[in-house]
């Protein structure tokens, strides 16, 4: 009978641990949607429209989700599209040029690899390559496309952070314009002569513009101080071969031949793949997640067109997206793109089991890091995430590891919205701290 007492009180007090932990399971559950309620009725969102799913791997469910099957445009987090398509369809290094060789000459033809000549990096075995090598041919490269991406807004073209595309991108396709005391130094130095001073260069108080028709710069009198600017240059391959001759001090022959017959085209490879989506993903970069677009095309479809290079890739790698979006560039810088937030949490989840964790997070900024800067200060190791921006629209996508050690995936878009950027900001960054503390 003693024994059988202590059975029963045994499990009376496991039921009694049960039902505490299931009550504080609906408490915390509780607390989290309050804090959903929270987040998309603050007022700073009054004309906003809001997208948002939290998903949770291992129980295969959505613990939130507010309009998550509606379209939104994602801004740059449309690069997480772009970084999964690399991964899983470029090699582990980009490939610089094509080349095939008949005894000492060689024939070139360009990758569109955004990396040659960038000051991102200090080696450049194509230039190694042209260095080394006396005879070489440049031929024009099968690529037709446009200069700008659909739906790109126009009046951005003196802005750094929308270069033209190129078959041969070189120095990232900008002029970079230094204050050095009361000169400015020009980088590529090719085009020191295309600057004109309108401007006094001894109050430090100037700016430097581009001519929307050419690559004619002007330096005209500001009220603010001068430091540095990148300004993206006309590009053509003609201009791409003149910049390549100035930097080695060496001719190269071009032809706009573009079929050679049937040849064995080798690969020279340039920077790695991890470290080219890392800045891109870091800094959002536009100009390496468009040429990275364009190279997926070239290797692995044949096609150089982007819209026929997206429609392989929904085809194949995207196959299997929950719902239907409109895909237009590499970089988001289209506001034609929409996607869902379901869309975005599904590249991240298959992006994650395809790569692992230790991948993704050395891709992705985490907190106070690249574009996450000044945000998550404390959260470095809870949170890896891409954020997205144009004019009155913001996103947040990625991952999340709660302080209960639980792995989440999320996605907020925010369209419309008046607010300032910060203040945005600072509402998606208090709602994912607090999915980070409490969940």
């Amino acid at each position: 009978m003693k024994n059988s007492t202590l059975f029963f009180c045994r499990n009376k007090r496991l039921q009694i641990v049960v039902c505490i932990i299931g009550l504080l399971l609906i408490v915390n559950r509780g607390n989290t949607q309050a804090a959903v309620e929270k987040f998309i009725n603050n007022s700073i969102f009054a004309s906003a429209h809001i997208g948002l799913a939290v998903y949770e791997p291992a129980t295969d469910k959505y613990i939130y989700s507010y309009q998550s099957q509606k379209n939104f445009i994602p801004a740059s987090n449309l690069k997480i599209f772009t970084c999964y398509a690399a991964i899983k369809n470029l090699e582990d290094s980009l490939t610089g040029l094509f080349y095939t060789q008949e005894d000492s000459n060689f024939v070139v033809q360009f990758s569109g690899d955004p990396t040659l000549l960038h000051a991102d990096f200090k080696q450049h075995p194509v230039i190694d390559f042209f260095t080394k090598n006396k005879f070489i041919t440049v031929i024009k490269a099968n690529w037709d496309n446009k200069y700008y991406g659909n739906g790109w807004a126009w009046d951005d073209f003196e802005a750094d952070y929308m270069p033209e595309l190129s078959t041969i991108p070189i120095y990232g396709n900008t002029v970079q314009f230094l204050k050095d005391e009361n000169r400015v130094i020009v980088i590529p130095r090719w085009f020191k002569d295309s600057l004109t001073f309108y401007g006094n260069t001894q109050n430090g108080k100037y700016n430097i513009e581009r001519n929307i028709h050419s690559n004619q710069f002007k330096l005209v009198n500001s009220d603010q101080k001068f430091f540095q600017k990148n300004i993206p240059f006309i590009t053509s391959d003609v201009l791409a071969i003149e910049l390549l001759q100035d930097t080695i001090f060496k001719p190269i022959d071009y032809t706009d031949a573009d079929v050679i017959g049937n040849v064995e085209w080798h690969k020279l490879k340039s920077q790695p793949t991890d470290t080219v989506l890392k800045y891109m993903m870091q800094r959002s970069d536009n100009f390496y997640a468009e040429q990275l677009l364009l190279m997926i095309g070239n290797e692995k479809f044949k096609e150089t067109k982007p819209n026929k290079i997206i429609n392989s890739l929904l085809q194949n790698t995207f196959n299997g997206l929950p719902q239907k979006i409109r895909w237009e560039d590499g970089s988001g810088l289209s506001r034609y793109n929409l996607v869902t937030p379901e869309d975005i949490v599904w590249v991240l989840t298959k992006m994650k089991n395809d790569i692992g964790a230790e991948r993704v997070n050395t891709i992705f900024p985490t907190g106070n890091q690249g574009t996450l800067k000044g945000m998550f200060k404390n959260y470095t190791e809870n949170i890896f995430a891409k954020t997205g921006s144009l004019s009155n629209n913001f996103s947040l996508s990625g991952y999340i590891k709660t302080k209960s050690n639980k792995d989440l995936v999320f996605s907020i878009l925010i369209n419309n919205h008046q607010a300032s950027t910060n203040e945005i900001k600072n509402a998606v960054e208090q709602f994912l701290i607090n999915l980070i503390e409490k969940e």
